[in-house]
């Protein structure tokens, strides 16, 4: 972990403050404990993080890298992901621009930028470029050594990819602590690990390694922790996702939470796929689980709704309908806490 206390973060965000592809800087204002100076975005500049996300962070927005250095950053945070994985050439100039001005960069994107002798060349004796996607080393194929633990271990599991499972398990993690629990956060992705968790980047491990790296980080956490929340990746119903399966075999989970969106019937970029029933889908996660009976047969514990943009009403609508068809807990975590949750976790 690169990231200092003492760190001023830029977030590049370009198109990402309205858009789902943002959500690594979306979560970056909404959970980072370092101070955010800017964000460069350049379809919102000078409007309001406040109004366009909820987010309650007074942070200016600028129209490019070169508007942010005004504000004193020290560090260029990555806080968009593009389709294809790699940024416009035109965003990756204006991070060439932030090297040469001094910034170090945090890059959650597959393209290693380190690699990248334009900006290698230019750094200087306090500069560096943090790779978060990198597969750790040491790693093996799992064993199942997690089900030995003795704490409690709640994997986020979802109807589809980028619903909120991270912030679901963020916000679990930030309730546990606050009632004195023992509580630590698993990171899985490139973004919980900006925010200085441990954990391993999933997407970047082979998969005959991933139950085993998964694994690794539960056992490393687990230890002295009465509670592990393992951050949740993909989905079972998504056909491009492969990553539930390790993170279920890895973490051996005691508890499950679903994450959904609400009023959302088919996978995303996938229209002739359609969301199974809430009660089917939670059949499914639990089965898979249990594994036939070879694993613990964990439950889901209670339902995270997203509802962003819905009304108050029409939001706490969703919620009671959905507890009542269910018979479990339901909440949306970060609208209105995840006190219910983990009171079912708990119980």
């Amino acid at each position: 972990m690169l990231l200092k206390p003492h760190h001023r973060m830029a977030i590049l965000l370009h198109e990402g403050l309205k858009n789902p592809g943002g959500k690594t800087g979306i979560s970056l204002l909404r959970y980072s404990e370092l101070p955010i100076v800017a964000v460069i975005d350049k379809d919102c500049v000078g409007g309001s993080v406040a109004e366009i996300t909820g987010i309650q962070r007074d942070v200016p927005i600028v129209g490019s890298v070169a508007e942010a250095i005004a504000h004193e950053p020290d560090v260029l945070a990555i806080g968009i992901a593009p389709s294809g994985g790699a940024l416009p050439e035109a965003w990756y100039q204006e991070v060439r621009q932030g090297v040469k001005k001094g910034l170090s960069v945090v890059n959650g994107l597959h393209t290693e930028m380190s690699l990248d002798p334009e900006l290698t060349h230019s750094l200087n004796p306090e500069q560096w470029i943090w790779d978060v996607r990198k597969e750790p080393s040491g790693l093996g194929v799992g064993s199942g050594k997690a089900r030995s633990l003795l704490c409690k271990r709640v994997l986020a599991v979802a109807t589809d990819m980028s619903v909120g499972k991270m912030s679901t398990s963020l916000e679990l993690h930030r309730v546990c602590k606050q009632r004195s629990l023992r509580s630590a956060f698993v990171a899985t992705g490139q973004t919980g690990l900006m925010l200085g968790h441990d954990g391993i980047p999933l997407d970047a491990v082979r998969i005959d390694f991933a139950a085993g790296a998964v694994e690794q980080a539960v056992l490393r956490q687990g230890q002295d922790a009465d509670i592990v929340h393992i951050e949740g990746q993909g989905s079972l119903m998504n056909p491009a996702s492969t990553a539930t399966l390790p993170l279920m075999r890895g973490s051996q989970p005691t508890h499950l939470i679903m994450v959904h969106r609400v009023g959302q019937t088919h996978i995303s970029n996938f229209p002739d796929f359609k969301i199974p029933p809430l009660a089917d889908a939670i059949q499914l996660c639990e089965m898979t689980a249990a594994g036939g009976g070879t694993f613990y047969p964990a439950k889901v514990a209670g339902v995270a709704l997203n509802t962003f943009g819905l009304s108050d009403e029409e939001a706490k609508r969703a919620i009671a309908q959905t507890q009542e068809e269910l018979g479990l807990p339901c909440t949306d975590a970060i609208r209105y806490g995840a006190e219910p949750l983990v009171d079912a976790i708990l119980t």
